[in-house]
């Protein structure tokens, strides 16, 4: 009987299509490797993930998807996938629950094809795990759990454990970092992540966030802020209402963006991408929630702290609030940042 713990198995991991959720499936990265360290894990996603799989000590090669978001593409997952079978997979796993997600890795010919049910995808996957999501309600234990031997579906099982995403960012990488986009650390740094892809419902108001940089710039911090080009128009919101501030919307790549959070004194951001990234870092960090829940994607790090405000209208997870008022955001005041911030950094 083979040794699952020594014997070197491959496994190909299809990749979620959002920046927050890759980052929570570093944790899944890293349960596979401490069940079996000789585990060679690649990661087929979407080529926008390239440069933070890059940063996952975890990962031994990640491939880059041939297809637009939300493109079925058969021909191009029929490609890759017979261009896959020469790597002689032992399991994938595939972490979206679309039906085109489980496409690939039967292309690619591995006997053992392991997810949730998601979109009838009976033949396709045949370790197909039901999902008990009142016992796997966090993203991460949903992802961990497949892990798992054997299906968690009933209470009494124990839930995986977790360890924590944690980014590659080196003292190297950061220097060239700050040299390129011609920024210094002379001085403490405020970061700071005004946007949300998902939607306004889920942006802390952007009058609040530069009261905030307007209180750090006083004290002789310099404060950053960061997000795509899609966080530009709030970005640019703020950096009027608090003359100072350094905008980098926009401006950085995914790789720099992991640098300057690494080496940033203190972080606040939305409930987004950026703000799982931040996580994984290890910078302080305070995540704000508004109509999503941090209940079932929490900030993955020792050293965040969650403010929210569990309205009853909350949380609603809509795009935009329902009410018209965005009461669960708007009512976080940034004093109330301030003084959160001040103790987490002093503990």
């Amino acid at each position: 009987m083979v040794d699952r713990t020594t014997a070197r198995r491959q496994i190909l991991v299809v990749g979620p299509a959002w920046v927050g959720d890759m980052v929570m499936a570093q944790s899944l990265f890293k349960a596979l490797r401490a069940e079996n360290p000789q585990s060679i894990i690649d990661v087929a996603a979407p080529s926008w993930s390239m440069p933070l799989l890059a940063r996952m000590r975890e990962v031994n090669h990640a491939i880059s998807l041939p297809v637009e978001h939300g493109e079925l593409g058969l021909r191009k997952r029929w490609q890759l996938g017979r261009a896959l079978r020469y790597t002689q997979y032992d399991q994938a796993i595939v972490l979206p629950r679309s039906l085109k997600a489980s496409i690939l890795p039967n292309f690619a010919g591995i006997p053992r094809r392991t997810g949730y049910l998601g979109e009838y995808r009976y033949g396709l996957l045949n370790d197909i795990r039901p999902l008990n999501k009142k016992l796997l309600y966090r993203t991460v234990d949903r992802y961990v759990a497949l892990a798992l031997d054997t299906p968690m579906a009933v209470k009494s099982a124990p839930r995986p454990s977790i360890q924590y995403p944690e980014l590659i960012s080196t003292p190297d990488q950061q220097v060239e970092a700050l040299t390129a986009l011609n920024l210094s650390k002379q001085k403490p740094t405020l970061a700071l992540c005004p946007g949300a892809e998902y939607g306004p419902a889920k942006i802390w108001p952007p009058e609040h966030f530069a009261e905030l940089a307007q209180n750090y710039l006083a004290l002789g911090w310099q404060v950053w802020l960061l997000g795509s080009e899609k966080d530009l128009n709030v970005a640019v919101t703020i950096a009027e209402q608090a003359p100072g501030t350094t905008n980098l919307a926009g401006k950085t790549t995914l790789a720099q963006a992991i640098d300057l959070l690494r080496i940033s004194d203190a972080v606040v951001s939305n409930d987004s991408g950026l703000m799982h990234m931040a996580a994984a870092t290890g910078t302080p960090l305070i995540a704000l929630y508004g109509s999503s829940s941090p209940h079932y994607t929490p900030p993955l790090s020792e050293h965040a702290t969650v403010i929210y405000r569990a309205l009853k209208c909350s949380p609603c997870f809509e795009r935009n609030c329902p009410l018209k008022h965005l009461n669960c955001l708007r009512d976080i005041k940034p004093f109330e940042v301030i003084e959160k911030l001040k103790k987490l950094r002093s503990e």
